[in-house]
């Protein structure tokens, strides 16, 4: 029998699982290969611990790998053990965690090990979009172990933990100590983790995130009680329009916001909220911290904030959550970067948000200019609803741009003229509220109450898929 108060893989479980709550599945598997010396019973559990237990009274799954049971390494029944928790996972419809440190493949078992690995990815990739899946780095997490975090919908990772494809050191024109592109300040500022802390706050953060999820893709997700007034208003949300994370926090159900990847694409904004006690996806443009005067953001568009905002879509369409945007944003980073990868996400962004079929709504709260501002869950492209904040700027481009352009060679008088004329015809919430871009010209004060209200009203919708595997996109 394994030993759980004596292994750090056992404490991890307990310390994420309500109290007495674990029960251990396949603590008596042992290793079947003898080659190379290999002493099977000297490895209780094969190297890892499942079972599942309870967060919050909900039923979860977790497997932990133990590396000081051969190296937490993978192998035949290593693999089996976390595939069978797996199936009974899909079997039952509710999430999995797994608790990651391990060595990598068995290099003793070979080819057992690398097709125990695929076992294993095989198995993530079939349970995706039907049970949430959850991955903590606490160790190492090497090989084909940092593909099974991106298998996975969300990564969290302990700050001392390891997580990499090819080691720093391997890595051309680098080493470890000039770029540790293992460590969780690296990988989270790449967007690879949504959530990097002390360890006793990973295990907080886990079991906050699975309090906003559906237990699988049939059910809805958890609504919990508020007393916050759904008509609160909110006096200083005009000024937040780009600081969008502020603004979240006002819209937001006692003003709870978990954010996701806070450390990557800082221009963008993303996570979960509640609205009248359920569970809301949300992604906004952000340009200002107010509360990091030095932080450098721009209202663009960038690769890793739209990969964030596509991650997060993804999700919410595959377990039925809503989706809201807040939109401040006026054009793509002007970066190289940008220019070979920009468009390539940009198209992905749109495929997510058009095809999605849950509820979408649509906040303009600054400036909406130009395809970007098409991409950002615009009427076009599907919202169900459009808000627009009373002074928003909707339009191809600003008036001043838009004057030199159209009045290319006429004096400083004409050009300031022109602009602002742009700006009232061709700019204005209420010129995109005339042409029925915008639903409703609102307040910024009263934005929470509107967007309650059209997820409300959206709760019953309905959409026909149509007839085909997938899209390419």
């Amino acid at each position: 029998m394994s030993n759980l108060t004596n292994s750090s893989a056992g404490q991890r479980i307990l310390s994420l699982l309500d109290e007495n709550s674990f029960v251990e599945v396949g603590s008596d598997v042992r290793a079947r290969s003898t080659d190379f010396n290999a002493k099977p019973t000297d490895a209780p559990g094969d190297g890892v611990i499942t079972g599942y237990g309870t967060v919050e009274g909900r039923l979860v799954y977790v497997y932990s790998q133990d590396a000081k049971s051969l190296g937490g390494s993978i192998g035949e029944m290593h693999a089996k053990k976390i595939v069978n928790i797996y199936r009974l996972a899909v079997k039952t419809g509710y999430p999995v965690v797994g608790i990651l440190d391990s060595t990598g493949l068995r290099i003793n078992e070979s080819t057992d090990a690398l097709n125990s690995m695929g076992r294993i990815m095989s198995t993530m990739a079939k349970a995706s979009g039907v049970i949430p899946q959850i991955t903590a780095v606490f160790g190492n997490a090497g090989g084909g172990m940092s593909v099974v975090t991106e298998l996975s919908d969300f990564v969290f990772m302990e700050e001392k933990g390891k997580l990499f494809l090819n080691s720093p050191n391997v890595v051309k024109d680098n080493y470890e100590e000039k770029c540790d592109t293992a460590s969780a300040d690296y990988k989270a500022e790449a967007g690879a983790v949504d959530v990097k802390g002390p360890e006793a706050d990973i295990y907080a953060k886990i079991r906050e995130l699975l309090s906003y999820l559906p237990d699988n893709c049939d059910d809805e997700a958890f609504v919990s009680d508020t007393e916050d007034d759904l008509n609160r208003v909110s006096p200083d949300l005009a000024s937040l329009s780009k600081d969008t994370y502020q603004a979240i926090l006002r819209i937001a159900d006692d003003g709870r916001f978990f954010e996701l990847k806070a450390d990557s694409g800082k221009n963008l904004v993303a996570g979960f909220i509640r609205l009248n006690g359920c569970t809301v996806g949300v992604a906004a443009n952000r340009s200002e911290d107010i509360t990091d005067k030095d932080a450098k953001l721009k209202n663009h568009l960038s690769i890793k904030g739209m990969r964030k905002a596509l991650k997060l879509i993804d999700f919410c369409d595959a377990f039925n959550i809503p989706i809201l945007t807040l939109t401040n944003v006026n054009g793509f980073c002007t970066c190289e970067k940008s220019e070979k990868l920009g468009s390539r996400v940009a198209a992905k962004l749109i495929r997510a948000f058009a095809g999605a079929s849950v509820p979408k709504v649509n906040v303009v709260v600054g400036e909406a200019y130009g395809t970007s501002a098409v991409v950002m869950n615009s009427k076009a492209i599907g919202a169900d609803y459009v808000y627009a904040w009373k002074d928003a700027k909707i339009g191809a481009m600003d008036g001043r741009h838009a004057a030199e352009i159209l009045y290319d060679g006429e004096g400083e008088t004409v050009i300031s003229e022109k602009a602002r004329e742009y700006d009232e015809i061709q700019g204005s919430s209420l010129s995109a509220a005339s042409r029925g871009y915008v639903d409703t010209v609102i307040d910024p004060q009263d934005t929470r109450k509107y967007v309650i209200g059209a997820f409300e009203m959206l709760y019953g919708k309905r959409v026909a898929s149509p007839d085909r595997k997938h899209s390419t996109i």
